[in-house]
């Protein structure tokens, strides 16, 4: 018997959560029961995937740049790399406030909704923390992020999943330290970061088998812990934006695919649909990466010199999905609440969305902290944010899944042309299963 594909059984957990979490609203005590006994099924494999995204950063980071030889390619991949971001990330801004003018789901909200919303939302402690971290940076210097990119303690930066832009600087000034004495001088640490490599990349096969039953626990719990319905049916018109306008972006991604790399876009995005459906579930593109890294090498051909590098500087720089949602949610804000953007105020949140997505942490709810940037950019009254938060803060978490979704999609887009461009786009990539060392240590 054929065994079933991955993404059908990460679908199959998906539906089976969905399904699993509507029936359980429905009891007296089911939302506890979930909460209790089955979201930390959930919790334990995204700290898994989280636990080995350093490593894997670290082991491929460096073999990706010793395996190159040669500076000039490293340098070659990574101006490719940062211009294909930063065009694509400026492409979702343009979509969403296209559509977002277009629709102007914004006009459609009534005062009372308004007011529903933030009696429920605007003094929670989810948007007042959203609020004071964005007050923070914003605070900041236009410089602090590449300071805040350079590391004062390796190790610290290690163990923080949300210093990884610190991390990769570290991993890429010792990789290019490697390549500068020489072959000989630096070939026992390199046969250290190979060995560690293969190891933690077997890691992310081990984990993936428990991926459908973590994938059903963490959407019954979303299920169960969704809010007021009627608060949801208010802000449809809102969320359906969004996604139509994350919906342009995947075909966008995939004409770039098709006509650069000359793969089958569909074929693209069956390899890729695991990560895809685990950054859905998980909402962050951090633990999605392990999976993506070896979805993108092990499926799609591209080579580890490049994803790499490309892979998670995406991770952290790339949130094409979380732009988009920034400029269609700041427009949405403002008509809600009457206040009124000129052209040169929607020029303003593209330069700003841009420059918020770099270096923003790689976890859920990080896009909540870069609207509150994006709204002060343009003059939106301090008094309102508050409000302005708590309109889309019922519909946050379920767009929180989808925006992810593409962003990953966006950095394997990425990978995939910057691996064409520079020949390291393989035709038949070799896929490596759990067991493939099995019978040697029988």
């Amino acid at each position: 018997m054929k065994k079933l594909a991955l993404h059908w059984k990460i679908l199959i957990g998906m539906i089976g959560g969905i399904l699993f979490g509507l029936g359980m609203t429905f009891l007296d005590g089911g939302a506890n029961f979930v909460s209790n006994w089955i979201n930390p099924f959930g919790n334990i494999f995204v700290k898994m995937l989280k636990l080995i995204a350093v490593p894997l950063i670290i082991a491929s980071l460096v073999k990706g740049i010793s395996d190159l030889k040669d500076i000039s390619k490293f340098k070659n991949i990574g101006l490719k790399t940062i211009s294909i971001y930063i065009g694509t990330t400026v492409i979702a801004i343009t979509i969403g406030l296209l559509l977002v003018n277009i629709v102007q789901p914004g006009e459609g909200i009534s005062d009372e909704t308004i007011k529903k919303l933030t009696e429920t939302y605007a003094n929670s402690g989810g948007v007042q923390s959203k609020i004071a971290e964005a007050s923070k940076q914003i605070s900041s210097g236009p410089l602090q992020f590449m300071v805040d990119m350079v590391p004062e303690n390796a190790i610290n930066a290690m163990g923080n999943n949300k210093s990884m832009l610190q991390v990769i600087f570290f991993t890429i000034f010792l990789g290019i330290s490697m390549l500068l004495v020489g072959e000989k001088r630096s070939k026992p640490l390199k046969k250290f970061f190979d060995s560690l490599n293969e190891v933690v990349l077997k890691m992310v096969d081990l984990i993936m088998l428990f991926a459908p039953y973590a994938v059903f626990a963490l959407l019954a719990n979303v299920v169960v812990s969704s809010n007021d319905p009627d608060l949801l049916l208010a802000l449809l018109k809102y969320a359906l934006t969004v996604v139509g306008g994350l919906l342009l972006m995947v075909v966008f991604y995939m004409i770039l695919v098709s006509v650069f790399t000359k793969k089958n876009p569909l074929w693209f995005l069956k390899q890729l649909s695991p990560a895809q459906l685990l950054a859905f579930s998980t909402s962050s593109s951090a633990a999605t990466l392990p999976v993506t890294m070896e979805r993108v090498e092990e499926h799609i051909g591209v080579d580890k010199e490049v994803s790499s590098f490309v892979l998670p500087v995406g991770a952290t720089i790339n949130m094409d999905g979380t732009s988009l949602y920034q400029a269609v949610a700041a427009v949405f804000i403002a008509q809600a609440l009457g206040f009124d953007l000129t052209f040169a105020d929607q020029l303003t949140i593209i330069v700003t969305a841009l420059l918020a997505s770099i270096g923003s942490a790689a976890v859920p709810g990080a896009g909540m902290v870069m609207l509150v940037i994006v709204l002060e950019s343009v003059g939106f009254p301090a008094d309102k944010l508050a409000i302005g938060l708590a309109l889309i803060f019922a519909v946050d978490r379920p767009l929180d899944m989808c925006r992810t979704v593409i962003n990953v999609t966006g950095d394997a887009t990425v990978a995939a042309l910057v691996a064409k461009s520079v020949g390291k786009l393989h035709d038949n990539p070799v896929v490596k299963n759990w067991d493939d060392n099995y019978d040697e240590v029988k």
